[in-house]
């Protein structure tokens, strides 16, 4: 059965959706996004989202095409138009289309901005057995653009990057950057030695995670230490644990980095026990 999507104000069975050719987000990549988890049919940290929508936004000067409320409601109901109860809602803003190619940036006053959302239903989404066994990751070279925490829709050397993992037979890639990790392909890195919480300070150089900022709170609630600090892949190799988060993986076990074992070689207590109060604690406050 097609999904119900949404397109500039239009909820359309997917087969009918449409963007102009001459939207910047196809021609330059001129666009920002967010992925919203679903559990329980409910949407986890939102409100984290949202605000870090508005952020991204500004920082690329576009105009939001509705309010925050607005944004809610168009959620909700593509949740219960696709009867999603585990799964993901992906937003996407481009600058619009303003007419033929051109480098120059449209008037954000007199150029309306696309607005794009779909839902992917992810059944088993929580239980996630590979959280279980924990994933492999190798190392990249980190050549992206330097305003990383602006969550923008250019993912081309991330897929890149998530590809080069496949063919070397691992799950991920984390990208490595003056010789320490900033991030992995699409999610934020972590080690655990001695019981303590390491991983990168916020700065332009990663994405300000959502997930991220929730599981280093739930951390320090459950009297965990945390090291905002930067690593490198030796340091990872020779850590008690490591793992990543994301709003689509949660709190996601690391049991080998560049083919060496990590810890035990099986996922730790620290990434297992966080995973469980991240889990425990966004169905409490989803809405």
């Amino acid at each position: 059965m097609s999904r119900t999507v949404y397109v500039n104000g239009e909820y359309l069975p997917e087969e009918e959706a449409k963007v102009s050719i001459f939207d910047r987000g196809f021609l330059m990549a001129d666009g920002v996004y967010e992925v919203t988890s679903v559990l329980d049919g409910k949407l986890v940290d939102f409100e984290g989202h949202a605000k870090r929508l508005e952020r991204s936004l500004g920082e690329l000067e576009m105009k939001a095409p509705c309010t925050t409320g607005e944004l809610l409601e168009i959620h909700r109901e593509l949740v219960a138009r696709n009867g999603i109860e585990e799964g993901m809602i992906y937003l996407q803003i481009t600058r619009g289309s303003p007419g033929d190619r051109d480098f120059v940036f449209p008037d954000p006053e007199t150029t309306a901005p696309t607005i794009v959302l779909f839902t992917q239903n992810k059944p088993g989404l929580a239980d996630n057995p590979v959280a279980k066994q924990g994933i492999s990751v190798i190392s990249i070279e980190d050549i992206r653009w330097g305003r990383r925490d602006i969550k923008t829709v250019q993912l081309l050397y991330p897929s890149m990057g998530k590809m080069m993992a496949k063919k070397a037979g691992a799950d991920d890639a984390w990208l490595v950057e003056d010789g320490k990790v900033t991030e992995g392909t699409s999610n934020n890195a972590y080690i655990v030695k001695g019981g303590k919480i390491i991983t990168r300070a916020l700065s332009n150089d990663i994405l300000h995670g959502i997930t991220r900022a929730a599981v280093l709170r739930f951390a320090r609630e459950a009297q965990m230490e945390v090291e905002e600090r930067s690593f490198s892949i030796e340091e990872a190799q020779g850590a008690d644990e490591a793992f990543f988060t994301s709003a689509s993986a949660f709190v996601m076990p690391v049991v080998k980095i560049d083919g060496a074992e990590v810890g035990t070689g099986k996922p730790g207590p620290v990434a297992a026990r966080l995973r469980e109060i991240y889990l425990d604690e966004s169905r409490k406050t989803a809405i």
